[in-house]
């Protein structure tokens, strides 16, 4: 078996990866410092696939613990999810987003390339396109300048794997990923944010459940159908099996170029207010929200062209909005 690190394997994202690298029997090793998430998403996907992945606490900032890990460690392959991931705040805690994110990819990737190891997936993201001037974005589309730290981190990402693919003959793919949302179907994982949520979704399904008073839909003035904001939803299991996907063209040797990346959404834009609609319609209950000013570092609207990663990564997504929606709500529900 294949021994693959999942680093943020607690997380949203990264626990539906697990479940997914353990379902296509990988074997998985787990490093996260719980700033996210909480011990018992250990227990839960362990419930889902019988299988207790190994798991270690370390911080990736701390270079020594890095070292220490790889010392004792032989990996297959990477995949790094553990990052800070709110827009908002990377624009009033730009230094700490650049700490963690940066710095723990640079010392993923010096361990990498000092002891040989190989096939390195990034956790990007559609906001190193910043406003892009056509809609849906392929791949071709220019990277612009971030809009918020949070962009800027997976901008510089990038880039710092590209040059340490081209210097080092590392293989890497970077999956920009559109909003991921939704919940696994056993109910056992879902996203569970500490604190006051930064996503739009579980802030609507905590709004629902009572635990908010009122959503804040942050701006209607935007050139839009309904003034709000529009993104691309995707459910995070159809996520996950982009991972999957993508480490398998790595491990097969089927990637055309050193580094590569790939959109990974739906190729459906739907704004905050349709958001709203489809959850009220799947759930039944009404939303209390108000319109606000819009919030620093939010860009009009974003959807993506998956022709790319359809063909090449064989991936295609399965679930629909409502889908996602309702899985969301059934995880709310249970907590």
């Amino acid at each position: 078996m294949k021994k693959i690190l999942v680093t943020g394997g607690l997380g949203f994202i990264g626990s539906h990866t697990v479940v997914a690298l353990q379902n296509a029997k990988f074997d998985v090793v787990i490093i996260d410092n719980l700033s996210n998430t909480t011990i018992d998403v250990l227990d839960n996907i362990t419930s889902i696939t019988g299988i207790k992945p190994e798991y270690h606490n370390i911080d990736l900032r701390n270079k020594k613990d890095v070292q220490q890990f790889f010392e004792t460690k032989k990996v297959d392959g990477i995949i790094h999810f553990a990052a800070y991931k709110a827009v908002g705040e990377s624009v009033e805690k730009p230094l700490d987003y650049y700490e963690n994110n940066i710095g723990s990819l640079i010392y993923l990737l010096q361990e990498m390339n000092q002891r040989g190891l190989d096939n390195f997936i990034f956790s990007s993201s559609c906001t190193v396109y910043g406003q892009a001037d056509e809609l849906p974005i392929t791949e071709n589309a220019p990277i612009k300048p971030a809009e918020s730290p949070y962009g800027n981190t997976k901008q510089i990402g990038e880039e710092i794997i590209n040059e340490s693919c081209n210097a080092y003959g590392l293989n890497a793919i970077a999956l920009r990923y559109f909003n991921p949302i939704g919940g696994h179907d056993s109910v056992k994982i879902g996203e569970l944010p500490l604190g006051v949520p930064q996503n739009l979704i579980p802030f609507i399904t905590q709004t629902a459940a009572g635990i908010r008073k009122e959503l804040s839909v942050f701006g209607d003035d935007y050139p839009t159908t309904d003034g709000t904001a529009v993104r691309d939803y995707i459910h995070v299991v159809d996520l996950a099996k982009a991972h999957i996907a993508a480490l398998q063209r790595l491990i097969n040797k089927k990637n055309n170029k050193n580094f590569e990346y790939f959109n990974v959404g739906t190729g459906t834009g739907s704004s905050v207010l349709e958001v709203i609609t489809a959850f009220e319609k799947v759930s039944g209950k009404k939303l209390n929200y108000k319109i606000v000013g819009r919030r620093a570092g939010d860009i009009t609207a974003a959807y993506a062209d998956t022709t790319i990663a359809n063909k090449e990564l064989q991936w295609k997504t399965e679930k629909s909005l409502e889908e996602a929606l309702d899985s969301a709500w059934k995880w709310q529900l249970k907590h």
